[in-house]
């Protein structure tokens, strides 16, 4: 299994969950974050949180098949990118296994699609 992690822009975030969603990747975490990279989008502004200036940022998360992964990244690159610096980045890992909290099952042995059903 992987794990894809990508940092978009929040104005972006709409088209890439519309566009996984159509490809059958239903199962998605989001996270509103603020980023600290070379890029400073124009109106950032100081932190209420932290001591950084700020631009916002979401963080999309989602585990999949690894012949999936290819997939998910092409949707999440043609659909999150504008023609303004700073469009995000995307990092993908390997999974060991997973676990059901209500059964204990291991996702790994029992399998997992892309919706995060068997």
């Amino acid at each position: 299994m992987k794990e894809i992690k990508a940092f978009i822009k929040p104005k972006r975030v709409q088209i890439v969950i519309e566009s996984l969603s159509e490809s059958g990747f239903k199962s998605m975490t989001l996270s509103q974050g603020e980023g600290t990279g070379a890029f400073k989008a124009k109106g950032a502004s100081p932190s209420l949180d932290f001591r950084v200036t700020d631009s916002p940022v979401v963080k999309l998360e989602l585990v999949c098949q690894n012949e999936e992964a290819q997939s998910a990244i092409d949707i999440i690159l043609e659909n999150a990118k504008t023609t303004e610096p700073g469009d995000g980045i995307i990092y993908l890992s390997d999974i060991e296994d997973a676990f059901r909290i209500k059964t204990g099952e291991s996702l790994n042995r029992s399998g997992l699609n892309n919706d995060g059903n068997e």
